[in-house]
C-alpha cells in the first residue's frame, strides 16, 4: 500500500518540478517520506529490497532539486540535507542498487559547485579525492558510468575552481555566462558563485582605490547593466556621484591618515620650540 502510494506521490513530484509548481512541492515530499519510514527505506540497509532503494533514491534527488529551485538558492542548507541523505545510496554496490536512472553526476556537481560559492576550496578537494575513491573502487567508472574527466557535471565546477585558483575571474564570469552545463539549478548555484566573487571583488576595490567610474564598474564587478551598478554600489553605502562611484571607508581612512600627520607634526613643532629655549636658557 506504501509503495503504492510512494509512486503516485513521485509522479506528482515530477510534474511539480516541471511545472514549476513548487509550493505543491513541500507538501508532497513530506508525503513520500512518510512512506518511505514505513517501507523502511529511508536509510538503506543491506535488507532493503532494490525497488525501495530505487524509490528512496529518487526521493531524495527530487527533493535536493526542488529544494534548490524553491529557494532560488538564497539558502543552500536544505539541499545540503539531502546531499548528505543520499550518500549512504550513492556508496551501495551496483549489485544492490543499479545507477541507472540516478540523477548522482548531477547533484554532485552541483554540490561541488556550492562548496566553490562557499570558498570551502578544502571541501572542495576533499570531495574529488572521495569521488576518485569511489571511482577506482567501482572499477574505474562511477555516476552513469563514465569517468570524472568526461562527466560534464563534475567538470564544470572544477572548470571554474582552476579559473578562481588562477585569479581569472573573466574565465569564471564566461563560463557562468555560457550556460555549458544545462539546468536551472546550475545557473541558480552560479549565480551565487558570481555574487560570492562580486563580494570579494568590492570589499578589495574599497580598500585599494578612493573612487571608480560607474562605467568601469560595470565589468569590474560583472554586473549587465549601469543601472545595476547604481543599485549595487548604494546597497554597500557606497557614494554614487558625477559618474564615479565613491567608497566611504576609503575617505574615512585617508582623514585619519591626515590627523595621525598633523597629531604628529603638533608634537614635533612642540618638541622643537622646547629645544629652542632650552638653548636660550643655556646661552
Amino acid at each position: 500500500m506504501a509503495e503504492q502510494e510512494l509512486q503516485n506521490t513521485l509522479r506528482q513530484l515530477s510534474q511539480t518540478l516541471k511545472s514549476k509548481n513548487y509550493s505543491s512541492s513541500v507538501t508532497l515530499l513530506s508525503k513520500a517520506k512518510v512512506c518511505l519510514l514505513k517501507l523502511n527505506a529511508l536509510i538503506p540497509t543491506a535488507r532493503t529490497p532494490e525497488h525501495h532503494l530505487l524509490l528512496a533514491r529518487e526521493t531524495l534527488e527530487l527533493g535536493a532539486l526542488i529544494s534548490i529551485r524553491q529557494n532560488n538558492g538564497q539558502s543552500a542548507d536544505a539541499f545540503t540535507r539531502y546531499f548528505q541523505q543520499l550518500q549512504p545510496f550513492y556508496a551501495l554496490p551496483t549489485s544492490q542498487l543499479p545507477r541507472e536512472g540516478s540523477q548522482q553526476s548531477k547533484i554532485t556537481g552541483l554540490y561541488l559547485l556550492l562548496l566553490l560559492s562557499s570558498s570551502d576550496y578544502g571541501g572542495f578537494h576533499t570531495m574529488l579525492e572521495t569521488l576518485e575513491m569511489a571511482r577506482l573502487s567501482s572499477g574505474g567508472s562511477w555516476g552513469s558510468g563514465s569517468g570524472l574527466e568526461e562527466d560534464a557535471f563534475v567538470q564544470y565546477p572544477v572548470r571554474l575552481e582552476q579559473a578562481l585558483m588562477e585569479g581569472s575571474y573573466d574565465r569564471v564570469w564566461q563560463e557562468t555566462k555560457n550556460n555549458k552545463v544545462s539546468g536551472e539549478e546550475f545557473s541558480i548555484f552560479s549565480g551565487f558563485l558570481v555574487r560570492t566573487i562580486r563580494e570579494e571583488i568590492a570589499s578589495c576595490s574599497e580598500k585599494a582605490y578612493a573612487s571608480v567610474p560607474v562605467s568601469n564598474a560595470k565589468n569590474l564587478f560583472f554586473l549587465e547593466s549601469e543601472g545595476a551598478v547604481v543599485n549595487f554600489a548604494t546597497g554597500r553605502g557606497w557614494i554614487v556621484k558625477d559618474g564615479r562611484i565613491y567608497f566611504p571607508q576609503q575617505e574615512q581612512d585617508l582623514l585619519a591618515n591626515e590627523r595621525d600627520v598633523l597629531s604628529t607634526s603638533g608634537t614635533v613643532i612642540e618638541n622643537t620650540l622646547g629645544y629652542a629655549r632650552e638653548l636660550e636658557m643655556i646661552v
